[in-house]
């Protein structure tokens, strides 16, 4: 006689969701097959606690360390709600055979209009002029006057899809766009697609040394953190303008306060910052030459939607599929082997 075991369902663990409603993502992961948990925690204890038994982890905020790796055996696929994944130990999850995911293209365009938005914010000295238009400082006028933007350079420092869309939007105002970005391949189609933008494509001295207004489109990484320092920023044009919408940690910030201090930089327009929310005392909050938002270059209706559901997606992909849609990483071939392996055996 032969006895049909049913399998227990695999589960999914939320590990934080504090200003998104995951709701359709816990459908979608129910639909695929999980059973799906929400922890409401970033501390990492309590993670390991709560999800000693998933399959999928879904962060919000919450970093993902070596610890959270090595403590969870059955962990196949981190989905992060993000297109960042610096909160990662990707070294540890591609070890232990994890697939880590993102969101790539989710907010390519909201963030890119975000840069746009606060870039002419600081260029245009709104922070100065909105404070002084009041009947006693109408005709008071900032110290230096701004420039013409079609007698001025953007320089875009990575050429992904967000900095592309950036030259595509901003490009008609400005006299030259130039980029660099030693990941992209410099093939028949890519110098089609930049010669269609308007973007010449040079190297980050040549870059660094020319633009009056200079965005960072960057992953954050051990080589790019903090690559903007002090050194970094003596040789940008006096008075250029600095735009920061990817990870606050590219800016070795006490140098960049040094900076505007001196007058080196005469903006700074941001969207990141290296510690956020940052704590009192911070060298670039409250001040008029620092357009600064809260992280939220990402934000519209739709991403509100998409990132939730591109999460998810992932998880439920790797239910159907054995792999996630959007990886970030190509797990250790022999460990994905071994959990391949153990995925035939029967759960009891």
């Amino acid at each position: 006689m032969t006895t049909n075991t049913r399998s227990a369902r695999p589960v999914a663990v939320y590990t934080d969701a504090d200003d998104s409603d995951i709701t359709p993502g816990v459908k979608l992961l129910e639909a695929a097959g999980y059973t799906v948990r929400v922890l409401g925690t970033r501390d990492a204890a309590e993670i390991i606690a709560g999800a000693r038994d998933a399959e999928v982890l879904l962060p919000g905020y919450a970093s993902v360390t070596r610890e959270i790796i090595e403590a969870l055996p059955n962990l196949r696929v981190i989905a992060l709600m993000s297109m960042g994944f610096d909160y990662v130990d990707i070294d540890a999850a591609t070890e232990r055979g994890v697939w880590v995911t993102n969101v790539p293209g989710a907010a390519t365009e909201e963030v890119a209009t975000h840069a746009l938005a606060i870039l002419l914010h600081a260029v245009r000295q709104l922070p100065f002029y909105l404070d002084s238009a009041t009947p006693r400082d109408w005709n008071s006028r900032a110290a230096v006057a701004p420039a013409r933007l079609s007698e001025t350079t953007l320089g875009l420092v990575g050429l992904g899809k967000i900095g592309r869309e950036l030259a595509r939007l901003a490009g008609p105002l400005f006299g030259r766009v130039l980029g660099y970005d030693p990941l992209l391949p410099d093939t028949t189609e890519v110098r089609a697609d930049l010669e269609r933008l308007g973007v010449t494509r040079t190297d980050l001295d040549e870059v660094r040394r020319s633009s009056h207004v200079l965005s960072l489109h960057l992953p954050l990484t051990p080589e790019t953190e903090r690559m903007v320092d002090a050194e970094f920023i003596g040789q940008m044009p006096r008075g250029a303008v600095l735009v920061n919408v990817s990870r606050g940690a590219l800016i070795d910030e006490p140098a960049l306060a040094v900076a505007l201090d001196a007058g080196q930089l005469s903006a700074a327009a941001l969207d990141v910052l290296s510690e956020e929310p940052p704590s009192d005392g911070h060298p670039l909050v409250g001040r008029r030459d620092v357009v600064l938002t809260p992280h939220i270059a990402y934000f519209s209706a739709r991403t509100e939607i998409e990132y939730v559901r591109i999460q998810a997606q992932n998880g439920a992909s790797f239910a159907e599929n054995g792999v996630p849609d959007s990886p970030v990483n190509r797990p250790a071939e022999h460990a994905v082997r071994a959990l391949a392996a153990a995925e035939r055996t029967p759960r009891s």
